[in-house]
């Protein structure tokens, strides 16, 4: 059973419940306000013709009527006093009976008090109130009035209040099941909406969002729902982003691999088919070793662009950046002074936390592209002050148009120079990632000739500006 079913029935249950319960309350309590009021006005009544019959009676005793007299005097003044409803008894013997009842016990003490009492007989399907009480008078004699009334009427108007009050019921309960119905299904539609979102989304329509109408719970889910939507299109999205970054990765390695495996295939094909000189021979294995290092290098850095990718085990430690800068320092000193390049460094920074191999692996791929830009003489400075890290060269420049470019994987501005220098255009790739990894971006500013700086911007200082320009 659907939920806006379930929740109709439950309602539709509750509600007919309570109205029964409510409509028998009332119908209960009217009967016996009614009731009570209709006791109360009779006893009223019958105190009131006590009262007149008293004094009529007092009036006779005065006179000194005998017995046959004072009978006859009694009847008179009942008839005067319309007493078709009364039964006089007089020392526990009816005198007076105008009624079509017979009172079977006329000694009974219920109708011997100065207040009224009363009961009510069920015969069959009528109802009779019955109410006496004794008239006080003075002498030895003894009288009590009692009322006989048949009140059926009250009963029948009660019987057929209710009658109409099921009717009523009824016509409500059918209205309200229709209505509650009804509007139960609209109130729930938006999650019928939210199921339709769903179902569309595990379908594949990622940008399929649920219409949020109404400001309540159902509303609170819909917006959860679609924030969690968000959430997995955004997810899907950047998966789709790695995926093709990967399969432009793939293709630009191949692309990478066939320079130097056809040097490789062409020189052993020469050295198997072709009788060389010493010389020429020499070199031809000269070919073949540079091209098999460049292949190993290039091996080397895309195993660490993919395992930066794929990695989770980054050791985040409390690090001194200037033992990190004197290490890089040590480590860059031999080959630069090959070149006969300068190394200036200054560290302004205190302890941060970060990966120390991964931070020291972006410092000297920096540096390396330093190196390869600039030329014998040239100094290459690294800075560390606040919140980041600048490496600056005095070397060739990248056109401005290539700046965004140069982050890229296997991606170089001078692809000659680069092959000469042993580059595969994957450093500053593993750079940006790295970067990235600990919460910093690249902001990378240069002019052709004029050299190039690279900043490590960390997210505690974000205005993106170089510590020198």
């Amino acid at each position: 059973m659907k939920l806006w079913k379930k929740l109709s029935l439950v309602t539709v249950l509750v509600m007919l419940g309570a109205m029964a319960a409510s409509g028998l309350a009332v119908i209960y309590y009217e009967k016996q306000y009614n009731q009570e009021k209709t006791v109360e006005n009779y006893e009223q009544q019958l105190k009131f013709t006590s009262y007149s019959l008293r004094k009529e009676l007092e009036e006779g005793i005065q006179a000194g009527y005998n017995e046959i007299t004072m009978n006859s005097y009694v009847d008179f003044v009942m008839r005067r006093l319309e007493g078709d409803q009364y039964i006089l008894v007089k020392n526990n013997q009816v005198i007076f009976n105008r009624t079509p009842y017979d009172l079977a016990k006329p000694e009974d003490e219920r109708w011997g008090g100065e207040e009224p009492h009363s009961i009510i007989l069920k015969r069959e399907n009528d109802y009779y109130l019955i109410t006496g009480k004794k008239i006080m008078m003075a002498g030895n004699d003894e009288y009590k009035l009692v009322l006989i009334q048949d009140i059926s009427l009250l009963y029948e108007g009660l019987r057929q209040q209710a009658i109409y009050s099921l009717i009523i019921y009824f016509c409500a309960t059918i209205i309200s099941v229709i209505l509650i119905f009804l509007i139960t299904r609209r109130i729930l539609k938006p999650l019928r909406e939210l199921q339709s979102a769903a179902l569309d989304i595990s379908g594949g329509n990622l940008k399929r969002r649920a219409a949020v109408r109404t400001r309540d719970e159902i509303g609170s889910v819909a917006k959860a729902f679609n924030a969690m939507a968000d959430q997995i299109e955004n997810q899907v999205t950047e998966l789709e982003q790695e995926s093709e970054r990967r399969k432009q990765l793939l293709g630009s390695l191949t692309h990478e691999l066939k320079t130097p495996m056809t040097s490789i295939i062409g020189y052993s094909d020469t050295l198997l088919h072709v009788n060389l000189k010493g010389e020429q021979k020499q070199l031809a294995l000269y070919h073949i070793k540079e091209e098999c290092s460049r292949l190993g290098r290039l091996g080397s850095k895309l195993m660490s662009l993919m395992g930066l990718y794929d990695n989770d085990s980054i050791c985040m430690e409390n690090v001194s950046m200037q033992e990190l800068f004197e290490q890089t320092a040590q480590i860059e000193k031999h080959p630069l002074n090959n070149r006969g390049i300068k190394l200036e460094y200054v560290c302004a920074m205190g302890n941060r936390r970060v990966d120390r191999d991964l931070l020291e692996s972006l410092l000297i791929n920096l540096i390396d592209n330093s190196a390869k830009a600039s030329r014998e003489g040239d100094t290459i400075y690294l800075i560390g002050e606040g919140n980041r890290i600048l490496v600056k060269d005095q070397g060739c420049g990248i056109p401005e148009e290539e700046i965004n470019r140069v982050t890229e994987a296997f991606y170089m501005v001078d692809k000659a120079r680069s092959r000469k220098e042993g580059g595969c255009g994957l450093g500053l790739a593993l750079c940006s990632k790295i970067a990235t990894l600990h919460g910093a971006k690249l902001l990378i500013e240069s002019k052709v000739g004029e050299g190039t700086q690279i900043s490590v911007i960390f997210e505690e200082d974000g205005d993106g500006k170089g510590v020198y320009s």
